[in-house]
């Protein structure tokens, strides 16, 4: 799959600045949906005992939600809100990653309304699916 925004691009649209940033490659978006990638680095916050922990997985996946919104207002020329995560639900991780291992994280937008937003997001590795859930997040006033 071919990489659709690097790091430096990625980082200017989500409001976590290093060393809290867990998205670094953009592959793909719509309106509905987002594909996101990270590299684990040894350097990592989430980075603990030869893995990538589940809090960071967690993170990703939520900030890879942040980062369709933020593309989204980017398009639009408009500075992207703040978000919060509302809830998360059933999430499943099924293995952690190891340095060095590229996830990949697809956001689906199931509802979308009044700055909450309900999506599934599945994340996957070697093109197996490693961890998914839902979650809802909510834009700041």
């Amino acid at each position: 799959m071919e990489v659709f925004f690097e790091k430096d691009f990625v980082e200017q649209l989500l409001p976590q600045k290093f060393p809290f940033v867990m998205v670094d490659k953009m592959f793909g978006y719509t309106e509905t949906s987002l594909i996101s990638g990270l590299t684990i680095q040894s350097d990592n916050l989430f980075f603990q005992n030869d893995r990538f922990i589940e809090s960071g997985l967690v993170e990703h996946m939520a900030q890879s939600v942040a980062l369709h919104t933020g593309y989204q207002f980017y398009l639009r020329k408009e500075p992207a809100p703040t978000g919060y995560i509302g809830s998360i639900k059933n999430i499943d991780i099924a293995e952690l990653p190891k340095l060095g291992d590229e996830i990949k994280t697809t956001v689906s937008i199931l509802q979308e309304f009044a700055g909450i937003t309900l999506v599934d997001v599945v994340t996957t590795m070697n093109g197996s699916e490693i961890a998914s859930g839902q979650m809802k997040t909510v834009l700041a006033k």
